[in-house]
This record gives structure tokens, C-alpha cells and sequence, in this order.
């Protein structure tokens, strides 16, 4: 049995994960890892995408959800 089908989720996700997760190209999501728009860690020189902040952040931009 998978990791996932065991009820495990990952904290973080790569950019390429991130990436398809949130329906837009890497290179739209490098420029707005660049202007801070979007949050990520650094772990040295690898960037990762935290899934429950990635979550909260669609939320607070989704349009008419007031």
C-alpha cells in the first residue's frame, strides 16, 4: 500500500507539482516565487511549495467568495 492510499500527504510540494496543482506554467509560478507573491521555502537551494499555505492562498484570492 502507497503512502498516499495510507491517509499520508507530503508538507510541500516541488514546482513542478506546484505548479500543476494550481493549473499554471512553471514559469509563471518561478516569476511569482521571485516577487515573494506566492508562498515558499527554501531549503538551501531547493524551493518548495507548502500544500496547506498553497490551499489558504487560493482561497484568499479566490474572486467573489466574500
Amino acid at each position: 500500500m502507497d503512502e498516499e492510499a495510507r491517509g499520508w500527504c507530503p508538507l510541500l510540494m516541488d514546482a513542478r507539482t506546484a505548479a500543476k496543482a494550481l493549473a499554471i506554467s512553471s514559469r509563471k509560478l518561478w516569476a511569482m516565487t521571485a516577487s515573494g507573491e506566492i508562498p515558499h521555502v527554501r531549503i538551501g537551494r531547493s524551493v518548495r511549495y507548502p500544500v496547506f499555505e498553497l490551499q489558504s492562498w487560493v482561497n484568499e484570492h479566490t474572486e467573489g467568495n466574500r
